[in-house]
């Protein structure tokens, strides 16, 4: 495969700053003049970006949480809901990043000045098409999409630091090595686009690990990018992916740098923010600012605070980490509406912002800006050069992707369900709970499974020619990415029962986070009350008995839970720790010993946790 067409760097990360690994501010010199030879422009007011008027209107596109989904998501993870103009709402298919190309690229005519954004988890709990290369085909695709910019999100240091580093910079993985080079493939080069952290420093230098902003510029048109992740990036990754780093208050950080861009002459200022909300539903075109004025009260979340402190200077925050679709004005500090956007995740939508840019203040005339969030449906062309590269990684990966794990007799819904106790979640649990019984595997008597590693369902509908209800190591990869290690721990009764009301309260008050169990262990869930009350005292039972506050248990768990993450730091009490084969390996045992083409694994009922409404 040939390499990916590589654009000038230098002209793609204009006034770069911080001295972090991808600093390139030496090559801003190397940047070409600003316009072409034979454009020709319009006087007076600009129209769709035309013209050098005053006023000149960016078009801005961004989306969100991508995690390597190259081709369409299958099943419920594929979808999004519309609601009609009769009000009924309607299902439709969408994403694939061949489609998704073909939407901007779309999009972008007739736009002199359109700019692509993103907000994070590019990368990470991807499926195996990008996963198994260490997501390098996801890069290779995003610099085919042209992407000028994103900010990192937790995802991108699922492999650490310094993996995250040879994405933006290229290289040979470390253990790897170079994927293809036996079909011709050329050493990866690495983004073409800067990966902006600036909220992730260097615990020992206190410097930023990437640029902390990036300046886009055009005719004289210049607009800032500030790029942060959630600050609480180590309660959702593991200890290993965020070692030596340092991840600071997002508000402040934005603030720091909206004053440096300010002084460097760039008022009109755009920050990418893998933190988000959660709108009151969950239609994509649902609309959050209610009754028109301007308050937002339709979503809700750790974004609504940060857009609300975040200096009025940043003229719009694009947002991710939720997964869901809005396009909400929420108040800045000096009360004046501003925009705040989300689209979706795994590439099902793309946001297109209009911001009119002023010559004469160089800033964004907010009362002109306008935005939506549109489908990147499948009824368009596919892009040929991204199905090429598609095509081209599947063909190195399918001799491992296409095997045959085990057999469902219909859809087994993880990521797709809604519902607290999922499907999936029990079959995963018990996978775990089989694979870590054996005294000699740590002799577990239950397994507890965070929800957020449920990446996928299990679709009954053949996504190549595997035949309907086969389940291929691509697709169980899809479910379970991480390669986590299986821990089984010693937890007291006491703990167990604290770990449990941690789903509910403390960090996970707000942001309820219900483990998936495993078969035996049961409990009363009440939502009609508040906090770890919810988690209703006596009712947590296994095999039929009581949870003992002073017996010890053995209790199998990821080694991302084990660790004490999602806010569950109760599981980190363990002790005589037994580390055991990967999460991906027992469930696919699992599927191996409890499925066949005759008697195919059925859909559990999914009836261990009681949930009162």
């Amino acid at each position: 495969m040939a390499a990916t067409p590589r654009k000038n760097k230098a002209a793609r990360r204009i006034l770069a700053a911080g001295a972090g690994l991808a600093t390139v501010g030496a090559l801003v010199a190397a940047m070409p003049s600003a316009g072409a030879a034979g454009d020709t422009y319009a006087a007076g007011q600009g129209t769709n970006g035309k013209g050098w008027g005053r006023m000149v209107d960016v078009q801005l596109l961004s989306f969100n949480d991508l995690h390597g989904n190259l081709e369409p998501p299958a099943g419920s993870s594929g979808q999004v809901t519309r609601t009609k103009e009769d009000g009924t709402t309607e299902k439709i298919d969408a994403g694939g990043v061949e489609y998704l190309a073909t939407h901007l690229r779309q999009a972008r005519e007739g736009n002199r000045y359109s700019i692509t954004a993103a907000a994070g988890d590019m990368i990470g709990a991807s499926p195996l098409l990008s996963g198994l290369f260490h997501d390098e085909p996801t890069i290779h695709a995003l610099n085919d999409l042209d992407l000028d910019v994103t900010s990192v999100g937790n995802h991108e240091f699922d492999e650490g630091a310094r993996e995250l580093a040879r994405m933006q910079n290229g290289g040979c993985h470390p253990t790897a090595g170079c994927f293809g080079a036996e079909k011709g493939f050329e050493p990866f080069e690495g983004a073409d686009f800067p990966y902006l952290a600036a909220n992730v420093t260097n615990e020992k230098t206190g410097r930023p690990i990437l640029d902390p902003y990036f300046v886009w510029e055009k005719d004289g048109v210049k607009i800032g990018f500030i790029g942060v992740t959630l600050e609480g990036t180590p309660n959702v990754v593991t200890a290993e992916g965020v070692k030596g780093l340092k991840f600071g208050d997002e508000v402040e950080t934005i603030n720091k740098y909206t004053k440096i861009l300010e002084r460097k002459g760039v008022k009109s200022i755009v920050a990418l923010v893998h933190e988000g909300g959660m709108p009151a539903s969950s239609s994509v075109n649902y609309n959050c600012d209610g009754d028109g004025d301007g308050e937002g009260e339709g979503v809700s979340g750790a974004i609504v605070d940060i857009a609300k402190n975040v200096s009025p200077q940043v003229d719009a925050l694009v947002t991710g980490h939720t997964h869901q679709a809005y396009v909400c004005s929420i108040p800045d500090p000096a009360g004046n509406p501003r925009l705040v956007t989300s689209a979706s995740s795994f590439g099902k939508l793309y946001t297109d912002t209009t911001l009119t840019y002023d010559r004469a203040t160089k800033d964004i005339v907010r009362t002109a800006v306008a935005s939506a969030n549109h489908v990147v449906t499948r009824d368009v062309p596919k892009a040929e050069d991204i199905s090429q590269l598609i095509a081209d990684w599947k063909d190195l990966a399918a001799p491992i992707a296409n095997r045959p794990q085990g057999w469902i007799a219909a859809d087994i819904n993880g990521r797709g369900s809604t519902a607290y106790e999922k499907p999936l979640g029990d079959v995963i649990a018990d996978a775990q709970l089989e694979g870590l019984a054996p005294a000699d595997k740590g002799g577990a008597q239950l397994a507890l499974m965070n929800p957020g590693g449920i990446r996928a369902d299990l679709v009954y509908k053949a996504s190549g020619s595997e035949g309907d209800g086969v389940v291929t190591y691509g697709e169980s990869f899809t479910v379970q990415p991480f390669t986590n290690m299986m821990n089984v721990v010693d937890l007291t009764g006491a703990n167990l029962i604290t770990a449990l009301k941690q789903q509910v309260s403390g960090s996970n008050l707000n942001s309820i986070k219900i483990l998936q169990v495993s078969k035996g262990l049961t409990y009363t869930l009440d939502m009609t009350k508040t906090g770890a009350d919810r988690v209703v005292d006596g009712t947590i039972k296994l095999n039929g008995e009581a949870i003992d506050p002073s017996k010890t248990y053995r209790v199998a768990m990821n080694e991302f839970l084990a660790g004490g993450g999602d806010g569950f730091g109760a599981l980190a009490t363990g002790k005589n720790k037994l580390v055991g084969a990967s999460d991906l390996d027992v469930f696919n045992a699992y599927l191996a010993a409890h499925s066949s083409a005759a008697n195919p694994l059925p859909v559990p009922a999914a009836d261990r946790i009681t949930v009162v409404k």
